[in-house]
């Protein structure tokens, strides 16, 4: 059985990866399966920010293909990159992004 690579928490100033649409943004910050054991029902723990919060992260579970069908990956750790990004796509790290936010 392959281990977890994103399955430790990370602070919201530190995520595996961030996704955005529009005004939402998702820090993702821990998965609960392994990327091949990933389904239409599979958790990621992430800080979620949006006018609704008041410009505030609320953290929390949600369904990892709702983040995936509506928001777009603007920056990841390579490793998440190379599991979840397109090949030959090159993203900024979360600290790089965040940096120039």
């Amino acid at each position: 059985m392959a281990k977890n690579a994103f399955g430790k928490t990370r602070p919201v100033t530190a995520p595996y990866a961030i996704y955005r649409a529009g005004e939402m943004v998702w820090h993702v910050c821990k998965t609960y399966q392994t990327t091949a054991n990933e389904g239409i029902y599979s958790r990621w723990f992430v800080w979620a920010k949006s006018p609704m919060t008041y410009g505030d992260f609320e953290g929390g579970d949600i369904y990892a293909d709702e983040v995936r069908r509506y928001g777009t990956l603007v920056a990841a750790d390579p490793e998440w990159a190379a599991a979840y990004a397109f090949p030959g796509w090159t993203l900024p790290t979360p600290a790089e992004y965040l940096a120039t936010a």
